[in-house]
């Protein structure tokens, strides 16, 4: 080991530390040595005793090279005093003292053995990176130490910490600062047209740097995409070693990119941002940084996780460019403004606030807790994800409603895969397609096995012809996992489909019958598919994994299905409902059948008997939502109406017979006429009675004496009054029906508005005032009316002239 690295410094702090208590905090900045020093020296210590030491990193990649660095530094093989173990890979024995592991290892290691029996001290690095199974981790091991083992030690480390909040959550634990050892790093700001596309921007930038800088570059990019985009856009010097560093590529890949370039040549290495903390790239003297980074985020809305590139915090770019001062003075290279970097987000956002806790909860469970409220965290996990994670395990089978592990769960629990894919292998093992579901499950955790095409079909046919070692141990890792489902020939042509389903259920999707690759899933999103990919022409897929917004994820991985394998694993899952439609031209009642499969309609059928009470439902909410025009109402229920609304306006307290109060008394009035009916046909004198019944016998006896519905004229015939138009009541009436008649005719205390009419029945006068009419404007009348109908008497006094229906020589004649 280096006898200059700045951690050493502080090695005699830290281990008085936990000599005297259980816990403690260490802040070491980039290159101080904490990842490869502090698990060494702690292995003599009395509280050791015989015990192992765990230290835990984000990433497998880290994982390796960590436990290869330390190994060497001891001058013996790895697997020895000193090991890895992470899902692929494993190199441990008997005598192995110090392991280095992956988070989500350690969460399974102490699942089986909550005592941590055989472990001293576990040692949290990297914890700046907030992982969820690094936040999980902690909070388990917190729990163990309280309640079990409260010898465990538990170290966090980081080279950005915020320290102080790991102090309050380590109990108030002693916090240890390295000073470091960082040689200045000159900034240099290049900026980028954001019309450019990110790997011609860095290849430039890439390219000046070779020609006029020394030593090894590491260039930062946001994914393997970009990063075999920008390497087939140099063309590197001869003394020049370009390597890509992302977590799909081999660990033979990966182990080049991290070791030191030979004698004589200097190395530039692609990478994403698996190289800003812990990995040391021996010999980088510029960073190159795209600004950019590609990160999970789980959209609640559409159920799916997806990729994002965006900007990187500042925390992340303060990493990235001290990658270029750990040996020497370096040059961190920039592709955006100074002015810039001030707008990025302090620190990225703990992956606990923005996951899909659907593992965590299940662990939680497993580790008997239902509240995560009840262990100690950074961050506590937000309830809304948490109550969607649980519905999600319910609906799995894997909890029961209290939150407790069913057996299934806890079946599901024991494998090394998230819950979907964990009840995937095992309902497939039932079905015989255990050794299929392994394949897939693999597909699915290992980005880039079998390439990059949306069929899954296409990508298994890849991987099980590939001979590259990643493929390989692929393919062991996976032939592990069927054995623990069962295995199974898998002959059916179907196989990948359906164990897909079963890990997704959700995202049973059905063509929307364009043939332009447009796709509705069973939770309701939309999804797409390239039109020239042949899964577009499927009718139905299920879906593994999409990129996108709630309105048409992409769909990344998919396979096509029948819907002869959907209803056989769904079946019992189809809604059944019945569904009934008011028809406008033939104001009747259509009743259906839908069949629903989440939010997928699957189909319609007549239903010849519905039943009478929903009949009747549909038919009064027709009536609520058209009004009263959708029924045959008649000019004699319109002035029922237009009477009682008049009486009520003179004072009388009769019912309200208004539209908006018949509407919203439908039931009482309407509903007895429809019972048994499929249509509003009712006769219109039906309807007139129905609202006269609204009245009983005093009230109808009250409202003819304010409101009359005729008036008899002294000539012995009989109007119907008006009391619908403006105004106030109107009568109209032939001229001669109304002679002899001093008095003004009223309807209750009202007088009506009188329409005069020629005997043509034409309007000759309108007036309020029929006495003071004879006496003045009659005249006027009779001069004109004298002329144009001779044969019809004009009297001189009307007030006193006896009333007629007829003409003067009919009257004559009498």
């Amino acid at each position: 080991m280096a006898a200059n690295l700045p951690v050493l410094a502080v090695l005699p702090d830290l281990l008085a530390a936990l000599r005297a208590g259980s816990n403690a905090v260490l802040v070491a900045p980039p290159g101080a040595g904490k990842t490869t020093a502090v698990a060494p020296a702690l292995l003599d210590q009395p509280w050791v005793a015989g015990k192992r030491i765990l230290l835990l990193s984000p990433r497998r990649l880290a994982a390796r090279a960590a436990a290869e660095r330390m190994a060497s530094q001891a001058d013996e093989p790895v697997g020895r005093t000193i090991g890895y173990r992470t899902r692929m890979d494993s190199r441990v024995s008997a005598a192995t003292r110090i392991e280095v592991i992956t988070e989500g290892i350690f969460t399974r290691l102490i699942q089986d053995d909550p005592e941590l029996s055989r472990i001293a001290a576990v040692l949290f690095d990297e914890v700046h990176e907030r992982s969820l199974d690094g936040d999980l981790g902690m909070a388990l091991a917190l729990d163990a130490q309280s309640a079990l083992r409260p010898d465990l030690r538990i170290v966090a480390m980081s080279a950005t910490l915020d320290g102080g909040r790991y102090v309050d959550l380590l109990g108030g634990a002693p916090l240890i600062e390295a000073q470091g050892r960082m040689y200045p790093v000159e900034h240099r700001y290049i900026g980028r047209d954001t019309q450019e596309r990110i790997e011609d921007a860095m290849a430039r930038a890439i390219r000046r740097a070779l020609a006029d800088e020394a030593g090894s570059i590491l260039a930062f990019l946001p994914g393997a995409a970009e990063i075999e985009r920008t390497f087939e856009r140099l063309d590197p010097p001869a003394d020049t070693e370009v390597h890509r560093l992302y977590g799909a590529l081999d660990g033979t890949a990966q182990r080049a990119a991290i070791e030191p370039a030979p004698p004589g040549r200097r190395k530039l290495v692609l990478a994403t941002s698996i190289a800003e903390t812990s990995l040391t790239i021996d010999g980088v003297r510029v960073v190159i940084d795209s600004g950019l980074a590609r990160r999970p985020r789980y959209e609640r809305a559409t159920g799916l996780t997806r990729l994002v590139t965006e900007r990187v915090s500042q925390a992340a770019a303060t990493q990235r460019a001290g990658r270029a001062g750990r040996t020497a003075p370096g040059i961190a290279i920039r592709l955006w403004s100074e002015g810039e970097t001030r707008g990025l987000h302090p620190f990225d956002p703990p992956e606990i606030l923005e996951s899909d806790l659907t593992g965590l909860l299940l662990d939680l469970a497993i580790w008997g807790v239902s509240d995560p409220a009840s262990l100690c965290w950074l961050d506590l996990p937000p309830a809304a994800a948490v109550a969607e994670a649980k519905s999600r395990l319910q609906r799995l089978g894997a909890i029961d409603e209290a939150g407790r592990p069913t057996p299934h769960g806890k079946q599901i629990a024991t494998l090394p895969l998230r819950p979907r894919l964990a009840h995937m292998l095992v309902a497939a093992g039932w079905r015989g397609l255990g050794t299929t579901a392994a394949e897939v499950a693999a597909l699915l955790t290992e980005r880039g096995l079998g390439g990059r095409d949306a069929d899954l079909d296409t990508r298994l046919r890849n991987w099980r012809r590939a001979r590259d070692r990643r493929s390989e141990v692929a393919r062991t890792l996976a032939g592990r996992w069927a054995r623990l489902a069962g295995g199974g020939r898998d002959d059916d042509p179907e196989a990948a489909a359906l164990c897909l389903a079963l890990a997704f259920p959700d995202r049973i999707a059905k063509s929307r019958g364009r043939g332009d690759g447009q796709f509705l899933m069973r939770n309701g999103r939309a999804v797409r598919v390239e039109a020239s990919d042949p899964l577009a022409r499927a009718d139905w897929l299920t879906v593994g994994e999409a990129s996108g917004t709630a309105q048409g994820a992409r769909v990344l991985l998919g396979a096509a299905i029948s819907w002869t394998s959907v209803e056989s694993l769904f079946g019992t899952d189809i809604e059944r409902r019945a569904e009934l439609r008011f028809d406008p031209a033939t104001t009747g009642v259509i009743a259906e059948e839908s069949r629903w499969l989440g939010a997928i309609l699957l189909g319609r059928s007549r239903v010849e008997t519905p039943d009478p009470a929903a009949v009747l439902a549909a038919l009064l909410d027709a009536v609520r939502r058209g009004g009263l025009a959708m029924l045959a109402l008649d000019d004699a229920a319109h002035a029922f109406r237009a009477r009682v609304a008049f009486a009520n306006g003179q004072g009388a307290d009769l019912p309200d017979l208004s539209e908006s109060a018949l509407l919203a008394n439908l039931d009482a009035w309407l509903a007895p006429l429809l019972a048994g009916q499929r249509r509003l046909d009712l006769p219109g004198e039906l309807l007139t009675e129905a609202l006269t019944q609204q009245l009983d016998w005093p009230q109808r006896q009250l409202l003819d004496r304010l409101a009359p519905a005729r008036f008899a004229t002294p000539a012995g015939t009989s109007h119907a009054i008006d009391y619908a138009a403006d105004g106030g009541p109107v009568l109209s009436v032939r001229v001669q029906e109304l002679f002899g008649l001093a008095a003004h005719p009223l309807a209750g205390s009202t007088p009506l508005t009188l329409i005069l009419l020629s005997p043509a029945q034409r309007p000759i006068q309108m007036t309020r005032d029929l006495p003071g009419f004879w006496r003045g404007s009659w005249r006027a009348v009779q001069a004109e009316m004298k002329g144009r109908y001779p044969r019809h008497p004009w009297p001189d006094d009307p007030a006193a002239a006896p009333p007629t229906t007829r003409t003067k020589r009919a009257d004559s004649q009498r």
